[in-house]
Order: structure tokens, then sequence, then C-alpha cells
């Protein structure tokens, strides 16, 4: 069975073998998406073939919408040349059920796959599309930092003043190659249209915002933009930036669902990675579990994800429902797990939750730091969710998620991730009872050495800011007896990295002296973990 047009005219043989097809004419509803376009993805990456395009499949399915998605790459232009044009921007999405049973569903709602790059005639394709009044959406998945105008250096990013300077023709940047498709819709009629940011991370909608807006108040103040566009992208204009909170585990391409795949028939199950280091395959492997709400404010309309189990509500209650999930109930036990697990060797989030140590720290990380502080939206019960994340998910050995894929990018992570919590602690009970972030915090600055807890050498995964932090740590060696203020002070007082100067907040000394233990030699790491959890178990046990 190969996933092409073609491959899918033998319908019987694919349904045998255990998959769903799409119960839609395809062609039919490539040709409405393009002649009536009203959704266009950003990030042709794994978490939205495995979500935003399978709820758009559902609704085709249903028959509660007739038209597709429309996905455009701006950063990694390969993956479309690897796995969208051989496939006919076909995909399989392998879901991975805790109880061992598996689900396989071709996915063929994606009409069109194009790069979005000024040079390439699919940028063209983009301009037409966003001239057209139609548009209704426009969504992103392409990380925290594909929104970032900064560069290394913290000032504004070279490619980023460079379109500032040359305006909306030729832009390089991925928020400039934005702003540009949003200009020529402007000069096209000034249609209205919401951009939504899918990408997990708070605020996701504002920090889109800010970036389209710092082009516009760039380029119509030097003369390189129509006079008021940037009041058509502005607080009262016709574009609309609605936050969002999405939740998918959704690993890279994993050995083996590869060959279940091709035990079962499947013959384009190879995956690929880029030069870029993008982990793409002609299928995605995700978890069941699944989440998306979305603040209800679309100008131009919207397709109806309400009946395919999206929730919309208004922006408070997403922001309630994203600091609960990111800062108390799952992302910030992830990122524990992720620097732990890659220091003691672990490569599986659910081999992680088999160690008593790991386990243990993430309860305490969630019911007690996290749930003493946590806001309730009213619409998903914190405890509830935090249950469903400590005993089903992240535990399921059928979703092969790895620490290594979580710490990607990880000093982006920690404002919303442990900040929030911090920020919180500080306005109420105080710092001083938090155990586990400053901890998890200790354990990052040991993990920006590259050696792990048996001495050998690492490395870790990619990061924006991993060469400059590495090198404050650098000199230091296991054995080594400190003090390490003048090591540490650099990384712990930057709030740029976890939302709050962590000496103000109280907690730089405390993670100096838990860093210090953790370099005293081989398997410290280990030692001082098991302590200081086995420490709060006690207390919680006499109390």
């Amino acid at each position: 069975m190969k996933l092409t047009e073609n491959g899918l005219c033998d319908s019987a043989a694919w349904t045998d073998a255990g998959f769903v097809l799409p119960r839609f004419d395809r062609k039919k509803v490539a040709d409405a998406t393009r002649q009536r376009p009203k959704w266009v993805h950003f990030g042709a990456g794994n978490i939205f073939r495995a979500y935003p395009a399978t709820l758009q499949q559902t609704l085709l399915d249903a028959g509660d919408d007739d038209t597709g998605i429309i996905v455009a790459e701006g950063y990694d232009e390969e993956i479309i040349d690897a796995v969208f044009t051989p496939h006919d921007n076909l995909s399989l999405t392998v879901t991975l059920n805790a109880d061992g049973t598996i689900e396989k569903t071709v996915v063929a709602s994606m009409t069109e796959a194009l790069k979005a790059n000024p040079a390439h005639p699919d940028f063209a394709r983009l301009r037409e599309i966003f001239a057209n009044p139609s548009l209704q959406m426009v969504s992103f998945t392409i990380t925290e930092k594909g929104y970032s105008l900064l560069g290394p250096d913290d000032g504004t990013a070279p490619a980023v003043l460079a379109d500032f300077a040359n305006g909306p023709d030729a832009p390089t940047s991925y928020m400039g190659k934005v702003a540009a498709l949003l200009h020529h819709r402007y000069r096209s009629g000034g249609h209205p249209v919401a951009l939504v940011s899918m990408d997990n991370y708070s605020h996701n909608g504002d920090n889109l915002a800010a970036s389209i807006r710092a082009y516009a108040d760039a380029w119509e103040a030097n003369g390189t933009a129509d006079a008021g566009f940037r009041e058509y992208v502005g607080p009262s204009g016709r574009v609309a930036f609605p936050c969002t909170m999405i939740d998918k585990i959704t690993p890279r391409p994993d050995a083996g669902v590869k060959q279940l795949l091709i035990d079962g028939g499947f013959e384009d199950a190879e995956p690929v990675v880029t030069a870029k280091g993008t982990y793409v395959a002609p299928f995605v492997n995700a978890e069941k579990a699944a989440y998306l709400v979305i603040d209800d404010r679309f100008p131009n309309g919207r397709p109806p994800l309400d009946k395919a189990g999206v929730i919309f509500t208004d922006g408070e209650t997403v922001d309630k429902v994203e600091k609960m999930k990111v800062s108390t109930c799952l992302n910030c036990l992830h990122l524990a797990l992720a620097i732990f697990g890659s220091l003691l060797g672990f490569t599986r989030i659910s081999t992680e939750m088999e160690d008593s140590d790991l386990r243990r720290m993430v309860e305490i990380l969630g019911y007690e730091e996290g749930l003493s502080v946590v806001v309730d939206p009213g619409i998903v019960n914190p405890r509830a969710f935090l249950d469903e994340v400590l005993t089903v998910r992240f535990p399921n050995p059928f979703v092969p998620d790895t620490p290594q894929r979580i710490a990607l990018d990880c000093s982006q992570k920690f404002p919303s991730r442990f900040g929030q919590t911090i920020l919180a602690y500080m306005r109420g009970p105080g710092t001083g009872s938090l155990k586990i972030i400053p901890l998890a915090i200790a354990a990052w600055c040991r993990y920006l050495m590259g050696v792990d807890d048996k001495g050998e050498p690492f490395t870790p995964s990619p990061d924006p800011m991993l060469a400059e932090l590495s090198r404050h740590v650098a000199s230091i060696r296991l054995g080594d007896t400190g003090p390490f203020g003048k090591h540490l002070r650099p990384i712990l007082s930057n709030a740029a990295i976890f939302g709050v100067d962590l000496y103000e907040a109280g907690l730089g000394n405390r993670i100096e002296s838990n860093f210090a233990e953790m370099v005293t030699g081989r398997e410290a790491v280990r030692s001082t973990l098991h302590r200081h959890v086995a420490a709060l178990k006690k207390r919680a046990e006499e109390l």
C-alpha cells in the first residue's frame, strides 16, 4: 500500500489492513479550496498533521465543511519535498492508545502544500490566497522561536532589521513573510481575517500580534507600506489575533511504529531528517488525548471546528486554561522530566515514570507546588487533567516521546513552564516552600555542562541560547567544590530566561546550593534528586 492518490484506489486493501480512509470527495474539496480558500496553515510539521489537519478531516467526513487546508512552510522547505509532494499531500496519523491498540487514519484534508519563500513560485499562489475575501483563518505551528524578532544577542535579528528597512516586497524572516502577505491582503481590499497561533506557549496570539505590528510600524514609518496598514493590523483593525491553548503529545517518528506499519503492508514508512534537523515521515505517531481551546474572535467567520471537539470561549478563559496546562499540570512536569531524564540517560518519558524518584518528583511538582496556585478555568478541571497526565498520558509506554525532544529550545520555555508559578508564589505564600522548581533549574544548569550523571559527555538538545549559556559553566568539573555564584549568577539573574530574576525571587542561592550537590561527582544528580524527594515525601507523611 503506497500513500498516494493512485495507491488509495484499492480501498479494500487499506480497510482490510485496518486503515481508516477519508469519506469525502477529495477532488471536489480541492477544487472548492482553490476557488474559496478559508484556512491557510504555516508550519508543516508533525503536530499540524496529527491534530489540526485531522480536525478538518473530521468536518469534511461529516459534511460539516466543504474546503480543506492549504499548508505552507516558511522555515524548512525540505518538509514539502520529503513528505508532501511525493505523497500527493496525504498523511497517515497513527494514534497510540494506552492499552496498546492503535488507530491508523489516512488524512486527506490538505489540498495544497506551498513553500513560503518569496523567491519561489509558490509565494505568488500565497499572495493570491491572501487576496481572496474568502480567507477566514491563518494558523501557525512554528514553535515559540518562530515568532521572535530577536537575534542571539537579544537585539533585533539582522534579518528582521533588513526586512524592516526593505519593506514587504522580498522578506526573509518568517514573520516578515507573513506580514508581507497581510500587506498584500490589505492592498487587495483590506478584508478581515484571523491569525491563530496554535503553538504551545503563553499568550501566543498576543506575541504573534506584537511581531506582525512591529513590521507594520516599521514599514509605514519608512514609507514602504501603504498608509493605513498599521491600523489594519492594529488593536482596532480588521485582523484578529486570538490566543489558544493546544495540547497533544506528538513525538518524532518512531522506529517501532515504522516497523509495525511495514509489517501491515504500508510501504511509505521511511522517516527523513532534513538538513535543518526536522524529523518527519509520511506518518505521524501521536497520543490519543487532545485539547484545543480558542478565543472565539474570527472577524471573517471560521470553520465549525467546535463540531470536531475544539472549545471556543473567551480570551480570559483561554488564558486560565493555558496557564493551568503549561505552568502547573503538564508542560512544567514535562520540562523537569526532560532535564533530569537527559542527565540520567533516559530515552523515553514513559520509562521515566517507572522511576520512583522521577515519578514522585513530578507528583510533588504538580499536586503540591502547582495545584496550590492554579486558577480553575471552569471548562477543564485541573486535578482531573493532572490525574490524566500522570496516570495515563506520561506513563503510556506506546507513546515514544523522549526527554531529548522536550528539552529542545529549553531556554525559551522557562518563563511559561516555571516562571508563572514562581511569580504566583512571590505574590502569595512566598517562594520558600518551592522545592522541586529550584531543584529542576539547578539540574538544567548542570545539564548545560554537557556531561551526564555517569560523567560521560552528551550533546544537549538544540537551543538558541545554548552556546551563550554553556560558556558560563564550561570551566566547572565534576568534583569541584565551588562556590559557583560567579558561574551561575549570569544565568539565574536573567529575567528574559525565567520571567524573573531568581535572586530577587529568593531562589538564586538555593539553586546554587542544589547545583553544588549535583557536581560533587558521578551519580551526584541521582543522589541529590533521591535525597530531596525522600525528604519531601517524609515531610508529607509526617503532616
